[in-house]
């Protein structure tokens, strides 16, 4: 075998290895997974996924709240993310270069040193219990890397290429629109990526800004029914919840991964 394959053997053990152990767990029974080397017999179970599933409220729930989260926080950074970028991109001011000093200083903060403000603030303005409260947070802090992200790929585009379309008639919008976005479309959709995974993944904002059973998102529920026990933690159930938390942002993913291969591959053709 080639070293260049056993290479990226390892290199693939060790990156699916912890979702791997996940899916292994979620399958073994309690007793395989405290005594790995000491039970004798059936060593296999979907019962934690039968727990996960027919808990209450129903796990789909969570997911759909994540879901809901997700899609919304993505879709309005955006929306803010892309005009901003396009302003910054197209500006060699001073102002502008010292802007982007500061959303790079943004992006870094760590946004957790910021967790008591922001529930004074859901306190103060009635924000708790409301999913579509949890986007106002998630979109602020995802901004200063999506504009970064965007400004780069719009700074990146000949200037020809808008000055066309503005001999053509067509105004700012259209310009953004029909022929600057297109050429974009990678970027946006890596940005996308990131934003919905940050959304997907956040957990002290939403333990905190959401009580209600049945509106709390995916890692709030997967938290909780790892501290169900006072005396055992429930390894099984904990990874079956995981696992099943995974497949919808997989998928989300792959489905973006396309968008931006077949982005490359227009930019490409068209030369």
């Amino acid at each position: 075998m080639k070293r260049q394959n056993i290479l990226i053997i390892i290199l693939l053990l060790w990156s699916l290895g912890p979702l791997l152990w996940q899916i292994y767990t979620s399958f073994s029974t309690t007793e395989s997974i405290i005594r790995p080397f000491e039970t004798e017999g059936n060593r296999w179970t979907i019962d934690h996924y039968i727990q996960v599933l027919n808990a209450d409220p129903p796990f789909w729930r969570y997911l759909f709240n994540s879901f809901i989260v997700g899609i919304t926080s993505t879709f309005l950074t955006l929306l803010l993310a892309i005009p901003a970028s396009y302003v910054i991109g197209n500006s060699n001011s001073k102002f502008a270069k010292s802007f982007k000093i500061l959303l790079l200083t943004a992006s870094l903060f760590p946004y957790v040193l910021l967790f008591l403000s922001l529930l004074e603030v859901a306190r103060d303005f009635g924000l708790g219990n409301n999913l579509f409260a949890l986007c106002i947070p998630y979109s602020a802090l995802s901004m200063p890397l999506a504009v970064l992200l965007l400004s780069a790929a719009f700074k990146d585009l000949p200037n020809d290429l808008e000055e066309a379309a503005r001999i053509e008639g067509l105004n700012l919008w259209q310009r953004l629109r029909y022929v600057l976005m297109p050429l974009i479309t990678p970027a946006i959709s890596s940005t996308a990526i990131i934003i919905f995974i940050f959304s997907w993944n956040e957990y002290p904002i939403a333990l905190t800004w959401i009580t209600k059973s049945n509106l709390i998102t995916l890692p709030v529920a997967i938290a909780r029914i790892a501290g169900s026990s006072i005396y055992s933690v429930p390894y099984g159930a904990y990874a079956a919840a995981t696992v099943l938390g995974a497949i919808p942002l997989i998928l989300i993913v792959l489905l973006f991964q396309r968008q931006i291969v077949s982005g490359l591959t227009q930019g490409a053709i068209k030369g």
